[in-house]
């Protein structure tokens, strides 16, 4: 069993994957310039069997990042106290560089429901987030981060914009913030605005780690673009150039590539990391 004190206590300024069970043996072998790894909580809560030998393994070698699916933070109820006590299990034993959440809920009454559903941005939806963020942070003993989510329409009694609403989330709970630039190119053009103007408004000094993924595209019922996050294809040219804007702004950050559906080879993943590593470390030279 590891011991409890952490082998790595933040995440590097360099890229990191998603971990998936088909690509450890090449993680281990060729990693290119893959220099952490993410794990979503939820797969990992057990006690044992193949994921939690391979974490240990990987944890010993990489810095883990823990991303959470499942607290609801953004849910009428605080969180699980069920669901919260094992993931305050794994975070005691894996002692992970990062843990974050979404803001986001998705529970009602005792129903889970399988999706990260967005919140109207009202003083009376921040008092709430903030008491569970609160909670996360007592309970876990540290500092959660927050994912900005992608959206497809805005609530029409909405008191705030998003960026308001992370920062004073950040600033009344000390919480960091995870940004994903998928999320806001998606947001950004499924509401018609301008996903540069969202990065320039965004509280870049709370950061501790960004995301990149893939996206699908579709069209609404009058024909105007409707991008879906997917996390199932490669980042496109346009979500490189928000993210390059974005490293300008605020200096470089942890940043993963998610693609957690049709998942590809090996190759593709660490190509794609390598991509975001020559943004952070413009030196280095894609795989």
């Amino acid at each position: 069993m590891l011991d409890a004190s952490p082998r790595f206590d933040r995440l590097p300024d360099r890229a990191g994957v998603g971990f998936k069970a088909r690509h450890f043996g090449a993680l281990l072998e060729e990693p290119g310039p893959v220099a952490w790894l993410e794990i979503h909580a939820e797969n990992y809560m057990g006690d044992g069997g193949r994921p939690i030998a391979q974490l240990r393994h990987l944890a010993e070698r990489f810095p883990i990042s823990v991303h959470g699916v499942g607290l609801s933070i953004g849910g009428e109820a605080p969180p699980d106290a069920d669901h919260l006590a094992r993931l305050a299990h794994l975070i005691g034993w894996l002692q992970p560089a990062s843990f974050s959440e979404h803001l986001a809920w998705s529970t009602h009454d005792s129903h889970f429901l399988n999706d990260l559903l967005p919140l109207p941005y009202t003083q009376t939806t921040l008092s709430r987030v903030c008491d569970h963020i609160d909670r996360v942070q007592d309970r876990l003993k540290r500092r959660m981060l927050l994912e900005n989510p992608s959206t497809y329409l805005a609530f029409a009694n909405t008191e705030m914009l998003e960026v308001e609403f992370l920062a004073e989330i950040a600033a009344c709970t000390g919480c960091g913030l995870l940004l994903d630039v998928n999320n806001v190119f998606v947001s950004a053009t499924n509401q018609q605005s301008d996903p540069c103007d969202y990065i320039d408004a965004f509280p870049l000094h709370h950061v501790g780690e960004i995301h990149l993924g893939g996206h699908d595209e579709d069209a609404d019922d009058d024909g105007a673009p409707l991008l879906i996050d997917s996390h199932g294809r490669e980042v496109v040219d346009p979500v490189w150039a928000l993210y390059r804007h974005t490293i300008a702004r605020g200096g470089p950050r942890p940043t993963l590539i998610e693609w957690d559906t049709d998942v590809p080879d090996w190759p593709v993943l660490r190509a794609e990391a390598a991509r975001a590593d020559a943004v952070l470390v413009p030196e280095s030279q894609p795989a």
